[in-house]
């Protein structure tokens, strides 16, 4: 649990540096006070960014297993041909969460991947969907289910059941809120639930990672639709 929460703190640090140092390469006027209020990332920021909140998740699992002796599941990253149906998985959860907002209309739903992605094109763009497609399910998983959720099931493992569950709710809730996003906060905290149970039944990372990964594409391919259009 420490070192999740040192790694989460870590990457924010790094993240901070990075995207500094990017706006002083890139001329940017203002800095990190004028990206803070920017209605729309520079993609060199998110980038950036990302990547050093990667590092910090990075350490942590790391750390986890170096330092804190967490061994990983058996196989925990060795695909097999029936992980291909959680594609579908994913690609459910995006549509059904969609619809559970509907309702409610909630305003600026989707400005979390429209700053992302803003007015970026070219190389940028193309490298923010591979960040968002394929790098965020995969550090993402190893963080928050390969380390976090296990490690708050071993804290509750004398309760039984109500700790599986507790870790599960716990660790789905701080996936949510490593994002940012109050508005997305319910969807992202049911998404979490979802994953943390498919990694916890499977005792695999890449079902979940396969979640992740369609669950994002969603989002990605309506941005580059709505781009075509």
């Amino acid at each position: 649990m420490a070192w999740a929460a040192g790694g989460f703190l870590l990457g924010q640090v790094v993240a901070t540096a990075l995207v500094a140092l990017a706006a002083a390469a890139a001329g940017y006027v203002g800095g990190l006070s004028a990206l803070a209020h920017a209605s729309q990332d520079p993609w060199w920021a998110s980038v950036a960014s990302l990547l050093g909140l990667w590092c910090g998740f990075a350490a942590a699992i790391v750390a986890a297993r170096r330092l804190a002796g967490q061994e990983p599941w058996p196989a925990q990253w060795r695909p097999r041909a029936s992980d291909a149906w959680y594609l579908v998985v994913g690609v459910v959860a995006q549509y059904a969460i969609a619809a559970a907002y509907r309702p409610f209309h909630v305003r600026d739903l989707g400005q979390p991947v429209t700053r992302l992605f803003g007015a970026t094109g070219g190389v940028g763009f193309a490298l923010l969907v591979g960040l968002t497609a394929l790098g965020a399910p995969v550090i993402e998983e190893w963080f928050f289910r390969g380390v976090l959720l296990r490690a708050l099931a071993d804290l509750g493992a004398r309760t039984g059941r109500l700790g599986v569950v507790l870790a599960i709710v716990l660790s789905a809730v701080a996936f949510a809120l490593a994002h940012g996003e109050p508005a997305q906060f319910a969807g992202l905290a049911a998404l979490g639930v979802v994953l943390a149970l498919i990694a916890w039944r499977t005792r695999r990372l890449v079902p979940s990672a396969l979640t992740h990964l369609s669950f994002n594409a969603v989002a990605v391919g309506a941005v580059i639709a709505q781009r075509l259009h």
